[in-house]
C-alpha cells in the first residue's frame, strides 16, 4: 500500500521531468540535425570540429576555468573566516542577498561604475593613476563573472567547514602539526566535497555565458553560450545553435561525473 502511494505521489515529478527536462534535450538533440534549409544533415557535427569552433570551445573552457579558480581562491578564505565569526549565520545571509539580485540589473550598474565617468575611474584619478579602459576587457567581464557567482562557492564550502568536528583540529594541533599541515591534511581533505559542489556550481553556467560577454565584455569574449545566441537569434541557424547546444550539454554532464562524489562502500 505504500509503495503504491508513493508512486502515486512520483507522478507529478515524472510529468514535470518528461515535460520540462527530457522534452526539451530531445528537440535539442532533434533540431541538431538539421541545416537552416531544414533538411536533415550531419554537416552542423561536421562543422562543429572547425577551427572557428574548437577555438572558441577552448576559450570558453578557459574563461570558465579562470572564473572558477579566483572564485574558489576568493571562496574559501572567506568561508572559513565565516565560520569563525560570531554571528556567522547574520554574514552568510548578507553575503547571499546581492545573489537575489536579477543578473541583468547587476551588469547594468557595473556598465556604470566601470564607465569612463563611474566611481572605478574616479578612484583611479583620484590616487593619480588617471583614467583607464576597464569597461569592455577581460579583466571587467572576469571581475564581474567571479562577482556573481562569489555567493554560490561560498555557501557549500562554508557548509562543509561549519560540519567540521573541530575535535579533529585539536587532535592535529596535540599531534604537533603546523597550522598549514592542518589545513593541507586535515581540513582541506574533509572540505573537498564542498569545494567540489562549488566549482561545479560556479563552472558549468560560466562554461555558457552569454550576457555578460555583451554587456560587460562588449562582445570580445566569445564564448559557446555567444555562439547559441547568435545562432538562434541572429542567423536563425537553429541546427547549429542545437548543435553546440549538445557537445555543451556533453561537457557539462562530464563534469558532473569527474567532480561528483563517490561513496565508498563499507567493506
Amino acid at each position: 500500500m505504500k509503495n503504491r502511494s508513493r508512486n502515486f505521489y512520483l507522478i507529478p515529478y515524472v510529468i514535470w521531468i518528461a515535460l520540462f527536462v527530457i522534452a526539451p534535450l530531445f528537440l535539442v538533440l532533434y533540431y541538431s540535425f538539421f541545416n537552416i534549409e531544414g533538411e536533415f544533415t550531419l554537416s552542423n557535427y561536421q562543422k562543429f570540429f572547425t577551427p572557428v569552433y574548437l577555438k572558441m570551445t577552448f576559450s570558453s573552457f578557459w574563461y570558465a576555468f579562470l572564473i572558477t579558480l579566483f572564485t574558489l581562491l576568493i571562496a574559501y578564505p572567506t568561508a572559513y573566516l565565516l565560520t569563525k565569526t560570531k554571528h556567522k549565520q547574520l554574514w552568510l545571509l548578507l553575503i547571499i542577498v546581492p545573489s537575489w539580485i536579477n543578473l541583468l540589473l547587476k551588469a547594468y550598474a557595473f556598465l556604470g561604475i566601470f564607465g569612463t565617468y563611474g566611481a572605478a575611474n574616479s578612484i583611479l584619478e583620484a590616487i593619480g593613476i588617471g583614467s583607464q579602459q576597464i569597461l569592455f576587457t577581460d579583466f571587467s567581464f572576469i571581475f564581474v563573472s567571479v562577482y556573481i557567482f562569489l555567493p554560490f562557492m561560498i555557501l557549500p564550502i562554508f557548509n562543509a567547514l561549519d560540519e567540521l568536528n573541530p575535535s579533529l583540529l585539536y587532535a592535529s594541533s596535540d599531534l604537533g602539526a603546523s597550522p598549514l599541515t592542518t589545513f593541507t591534511r586535515v581540513i582541506f581533505p574533509l572540505t573537498l566535497d564542498g569545494v567540489k559542489a562549488g566549482c561545479q556550481i560556479v563552472f558549468i553556467p560560466a562554461l555558457s555565458l552569454f550576457m555578460l560577454t555583451r554587456l560587460i565584455a562588449g562582445n570580445r569574449v566569445i564564448t559557446l553560450g555567444t555562439a547559441i545566441e547568435q545562432h538562434f537569434l541572429v542567423t536563425q541557424d537553429w541546427g547549429m545553435g542545437s548543435t553546440i547546444a549538445v557537445f555543451l550539454i556533453l561537457a557539462m554532464v562530464l563534469i558532473m561525473i569527474f567532480t561528483g562524489t563517490r561513496k565508498k562502500g563499507v567493506l
